[in-house]
Parts: structure tokens; sequence; C-alpha cells
């Protein structure tokens, strides 16, 4: 191997590998899936890293999913939001249930009011105390459906009170299920269901766009000063983009060192400035001890750009956009690459190096 073949190898990082042992290994390219793939590989889970080897070559996404429920806490939440919108579901179904009783109820009482008014109509109806009889039974009756009502509409609001507080719950847990713990940022879970509903309308998709961005050389900030520092830099990264970004822009954590931006109502020349915006912004921040006064270099953050225009599913989105995130580290990391069809040729070269 020639040295500019070697030094091609060397650039290739930690999410290079991730993503290459998706493709060996069949699995999908969902957000989800890269960030147990990557901490897996990480190593900084044995048990973790174990069991996902044990899963094979070719793992269903069932069993990824176990995976990820297992050793991430915000996958775990998942099961509590399922478990609120079960008691949402069943306190609507026993409103139906006392609907449709307060209805048999009043098709009841019509149907005795019908035949109370052909009695009436009837000449037998002179006698004084066949009217009072008629009287008393219509009186019972009303009296009877009022108080049916009455119990119904009192079941009623204190469904809907219990209600209004599962939402409530539900609200909160969606919150905490779709929060990054660390940067408060959005999460991968949030960043799927804003990706795959990018194409929900195809006339407005070709105004969207994805740009992904990585912290260049992320884990020697871990290796050389340990993760607490690591932390520390996630969190930074995370402010300052967030500052640099309109409020109306979604910005997550999407794994490890990964972040997403997701612009709508946008050209591919405004989606670069904003790139290169976050990028400068980035590179700006010096990262200090505060309490040392030690400096631990610069950060800087290398991203891939692709326009919605440019794919065809959420999943394809992403895939291409983390090509030209490739191409942005392979060309010297600290800047942007804006996907075209010619950087797969790039990608599969220095691939095939890669697996020699």
């Amino acid at each position: 191997m020639s040295a500019a073949t070697g030094s091609k190898v060397h650039t290739l990082d930690t999410a290079t590998l991730v993503l290459a042992t998706m493709r060996k290994r069949g699995i999908s390219g969902l957000p989800r899936n890269y960030e147990l793939v990557y901490e897996a590989l990480n190593a900084s889970n044995s048990v973790l890293t174990r069991e996902f080897e044990a899963l094979g070559r070719m793992p269903a996404q069932d069993e990824l999913d176990l995976l990820c429920k297992k050793h991430f806490p915000h996958h775990r939440r998942q099961d509590v939001v399922d478990g609120a919108h079960e008691k949402i579901s069943g306190e609507l179904e026993g409103m139906l249930r006392l609907l449709k009783q307060e209805q048999t109820s009043l098709e009841s009482y019509s149907k005795l009011l019908g035949e109370t008014y052909n009695r009436i109509s009837t000449k037998s109806a002179t006698s004084a105390e066949i009217l009072t009889g008629i009287i008393n039974v219509m009186s019972n009756a009303t009296g009877d459906t009022m108080e049916k009502g009455k119990v119904v509409v009192e079941h009623m609001v204190e469904r809907a009170r219990e209600m209004e507080q599962v939402k409530l719950e539900l609200d909160e847990y969606k919150r905490i299920a779709n929060t990054d713990t660390l940067t408060r940022l959005a999460n991968r879970r949030a960043f799927d269901e804003m990706l795959s509903a990018i194409y929900n309308d195809r006339r407005k998709a070709m105004y969207y766009a994805l740009i992904v961005a990585d912290i260049d050389h992320f884990k020697k900030f871990n290796d050389v000063y340990g993760h607490p520092v690591g932390d520390r830099v996630l969190t930074i990264v995370a402010a300052v983009m967030k500052s640099a970004l309109r409020r109306d822009v979604f910005l997550s954590r999407t794994g490890g060192e990964e972040f997403a931006i997701i612009l709508e109502g946008t050209s591919q020349s405004v989606t670069t400035e904003i790139a290169e915006r976050v990028r400068r912004a980035v590179e700006r921040t010096p990262l200090k001890n505060q309490k040392t006064g030690l400096e631990y270099g610069p950060i800087t953050l290398s991203l891939g750009i692709c326009m919605a225009s440019d794919a065809d599913s959420a999943e394809e989105l992403y895939n291409k956009a983390d090509v030209a995130l490739y191409s942005a580290k392979n060309a010297g990391r600290n800047c942007y690459q804006v996907y075209n069809p010619e950087l797969n040729q790039e990608f599969e070269k220095n691939w095939t190096l890669y697996k020699k």
C-alpha cells in the first residue's frame, strides 16, 4: 500500500467504520441503528458490545430495537408513552360505552313516549284513571331517564378529567423521550420522526435540506482528557450550534458526536450559508478549563449536506448526507460538502481500500 493510500485509510474514522459495519451486516440506515452500532463499536460499554456481536452477521430490526431499549434510557421511555396511549384508548372506549348506554336509554324513552301518545290518541283514553296512570308512567320514565343521563354526564366528566391528566403525562413523557439528556437538544428519536415526515408531502419535500455534522477528532478529547471533558465538548458544541441557528430550526444530537439540522423552506445556497455559519461559530469557540486555565485545543466540525430533492426517502436523504459528511472529513475536516453523485464513487473507492 502506497503512502497516499495509507493516508486515505487513516482518514477513515469511527463514523465511517460504523457505516461500513452497518452495510456489511445488512443493518438498515436508521439513525437509531447508527446510535446503537456506534456505541457498540466504541467499546465504552462492554456488555453492549458483547450483546451486539452475539446478534450475528444479519441481525433483525426487532433484535436491534430490544438492545436499544435495554441500553438507552430514551428508548425505554417509549414503553411509558405506549402505556399512556393504551390508557387513553381505554378511556375513550369507556366513554363510547357510556354514550351507547345513553343512546339505548333515550331510545327506550322515545319508544315509551310513542306508545303513550298512541294510548292517549285512542278513544279509550277518556278515563281519568287511565290518564293518571299514563302521567305516572311518563313521569317515572322521564325522571329515570334524566337520572341515568345525569350519571352518564358525571361519568363522562370524570373520564374527561382522567384523560386530560393522562394527556399531560403523555406530553411530558414525549418531551423527555424526545430530548437528549446531555445536550438538551432533540434526540435521535425526535430526529427519526422529523426526518420521516419530510416526504409526507412530495411537493413540500423539495424545499427541505439535511445537514449532518460531526465533531472532528472527538475521540481524542475522551482518550486524552477523559469522558467528562468529552461531555463538556458536546454540551458546548450543542449550545454554540443552537445560538447560531434560528429558534424555529430543528437541531438534534443524533448519537455520539454527531448532530443534525433539518431546514425547511430553504435553497442550496441558503443551506450552505447556514452550514458555514455554524462551522465558523464552533471553530471560534475556545475550549478551556475554567479552573486550571488549561487549553484543550480548538473544536471543529465537518458537515455533510443533502437537499431533500436529491433523495426519494428519509433513509436515502440521511445516507447521502452521510456520504457528503465522509467526503468533508476526507477533504481535511473543518469544512462542509454538498452531496453529488460523484461522491458515491469516492466513498466506494476508499471503502474498498479500507476493507483491504
